[in-house]
């Protein structure tokens, strides 16, 4: 037996959750027994899709919901040995025990750097990868508006449009994520939504319209975006974080999707699974040669990880957030 820890929740939020809505319980994970695998977590990702299932989905008592990378410390399992690095989603643990369902072993590149397979390497790259090729159907050259473009999954949309010759407008909070985006990243226009008024600002940077409006926000970033919807346009609706935590604008443009005769589809990563190795191959490729950047903001220490979850509601991020639970 292991002494380890794990995040609860101990309260449903109300709004923005609070860093009392969680606890840091101490538990002893037990030795791995025949076809088993004990499991050391190096890093945990911290996602918005995590809010909305504080409402209901999580349950009490156990570790919260989330994924993770981790190290094999003990194996009695014929698929792992000890040292593999593992991809899992068995939530906010220090230490686990598995069977081995839901894990599978990472080869890392070894000029890639282990964190990115947290994010542009993993189901945050995969999202934005088949959300915009797959259900955004891209075509080469299109108009493209990315709302939060420096998130994890914003940022790597933005940089596959430009790859595809695309011209891509971006959204995000603040004016050193507006720097980012517009000197690293490369797009061609940025809005910062907190200091202009967001649909003039849309109008003036889109003038041919939109071809692919990625949702990532909802609200006023949707009703801005609709009237600019080019014919035949396309909606990937990957998350709308401005409604997770309550309230929320009403969306009142929704009759453009007739009139341009708009697709707007949801999706999750897992849909994705058929695109994972021309995934693989083409970021791996764009990471090395630098044509896709990331940022990504990691908290060190385990019971940084409700902090870390407060804080993407904040923009205390820039990038993908992480925590980083041992080295």
């Amino acid at each position: 037996m292991t002494q380890s820890r794990e995040v609860h929740l101990v309260r449903r939020p109300s709004g923005v959750p609070e860093p009392e809505d969680f606890a840091i319980v101490t538990v002893e994970t037990p030795d791995a027994d025949e076809g088993e695998i004990q499991v050391q977590n190096l890093l945990l990702s911290v996602d918005p899709y995590m809010r909305p299932r504080l409402n209901g989905d999580q349950p009490f008592g156990v570790p919260m919901i989330g994924g993770g990378l981790g190290r094999v410390i003990q194996s009695n399992h014929a698929k792992f040995v000890a040292g593999d690095l593992v991809r899992h989603g068995a939530g906010f643990q220090e230490m686990f025990v598995s069977n081995g369902q839901g894990v599978s072993v990472l080869s890392k590149d070894p000029e890639l750097p282990l964190s990115v397979y947290m994010h542009a390497l993993g189901g945050t790259g995969l999202t934005a990868y088949g959300g915009l090729l797959e259900v955004g159907d891209l075509k080469d050259g299109e108009q493209v508006f990315v709302s939060t473009a420096a998130g994890a999954v914003g940022s790597a949309v933005a940089q596959i449009a430009k790859a595809r010759g695309c011209y891509v407008v971006g959204s995000t909070g603040s004016d050193a994520k507006a720097a980012w985006l517009k000197d690293a990243a490369g797009l061609d226009a940025v809005i910062n939504y907190k200091r202009q008024p967001l649909s003039r600002a849309l109008a003036e940077a889109t003038p041919k319209g939109i071809d692919i409006y990625f949702e990532n926000v909802g609200g006023e970033h949707l009703d801005a975006a609709l009237p600019r919807m080019n014919v035949n346009g396309r909606i990937p609706v990957c998350g709308m974080i401005s409604t997770y935590n309550g309230g929320g604008q009403g969306v009142r443009n929704l009759f453009n999707l007739i009139y341009k005769r708009v697709r707007m589809q949801g999706f999750v990563a897992t849909d994705f699974g058929h695109l994972n190795t021309a995934f693989v191959a083409d970021m791996t490729g764009w990471l090395k040669s630098g044509q896709v950047k990331y940022q990504e903001t990691i908290l060190d220490g385990f019971e940084r990880a409700p902090e870390a979850l407060i804080g993407l509601f904040s923009g205390e991020n820039a990038g993908k957030m992480l925590v980083r639970v041992s080295d």
